[in-house]
């Protein structure tokens, strides 16, 4: 064999061990999920101790805020995020233009209405003071459930960003103050009246969540928390074997429990029959 041939074997051969190598490197790749405090960062926590033992390792990584998380994502510096419902997301893709897609719904939250001051809805005053979340999506949402309460009436053409400049009838002259989501169980003993996200509330210990004067126990799984990945990184094996954990495991669905206090009226678990 030529000096030639020779070295075209060596090389070929080193070619081939370094495509090995690095398939063996990106397999081992830690999965990076997003997530916020509460029952969705607890869960996947859970899943996470599961899946390890599966041979899948799962970095947790806890965000604040409701916008680095799929900035993050889409910037691939993780691989899942989980702490938005679908609505949330379209409107997010819509506007920053994000390659995001949901792979599996997760836990349906319920959102609620919540006062420290007041026993019922009957007994807000004239001219209450209101906090509602101050996201697109969630302004909506709040003012659905608001509506749903019988305290305001919306155009019939309003839409999912319903704002304030929708509501047609307002008998009790409900004052509007929007906060940022994970806000409003601490300014819920500013106002009359706030929209509350029991995840948030039951984190915080601010108040006893399941004392809601209405929840959005009506709503369908658009609403419910989803997973979501890249659209290019869907097919991602790491992926579909953290979530099929994620949808089997009583582990998962003891802690998800536990956190809700056994309250079912709080929540309920999408992928699940009802």
């Amino acid at each position: 064999m030529t000096i030639s041939k020779i070295l075209k074997k060596l090389t070929a051969f080193s070619l081939v061990s370094t495509a090995v190598l690095l398939s063996s490197t990106a397999t081992a790749a830690p999965l990076k999920i997003g997530v916020v405090p509460g029952i969705f960062a607890d869960s996947v926590v859970v899943a996470a101790q599961e899946a390890k033992q599966q041979g899948v390792d799962v970095q947790v990584i806890e965000f604040t805020d409701w916008a680095t998380p799929n900035v993050a994502l889409d910037a691939g510096d993780i691989d899942l995020n989980y702490y938005q419902n679908s609505n949330y997301l379209a409107n997010a893709v819509r506007d920053k233009g994000f390659k995001l897609v949901s792979v599996q719904p997760g836990i349906l939250s319920y959102l609620g209405l919540y006062s420290l001051k007041h026993a019922t809805l009957a007994d807000l005053p004239d001219g209450a003071k209101v906090a509602i979340a101050s996201d697109a999506v969630n302004v909506g949402r709040g003012l659905r459930l608001l509506q749903h309460a019988g305290l305001i009436t919306l155009r019939p053409e309003t839409g999912l960003l319903g704002t304030p400049d929708d509501i047609v009838s307002n008998p009790k002259n409900l004052k509007f103050v929007e906060v940022e989501g994970p806000q409003l169980a601490r300014a819920t003993q500013d106002v009359d009246l706030a929209q509350g996200f029991p995840y948030f509330i039951l984190a915080s210990k601010a108040f006893d969540a399941t004392k809601a004067l209405s929840l959005t126990s009506y709503e369908d799984d658009s609403w419910a928390i989803q997973f979501v990945a890249r659209s290019d990184k869907t097919k991602d094996p790491r992926i579909a074997q953290f979530l099929e954990v994620y949808k089997t495991s009583p582990a998962v669905r003891e802690a998800i429990d536990q956190f809700y206090q056994g309250e079912k009226k709080l929540y309920r678990l999408t992928w699940l029959p009802h």
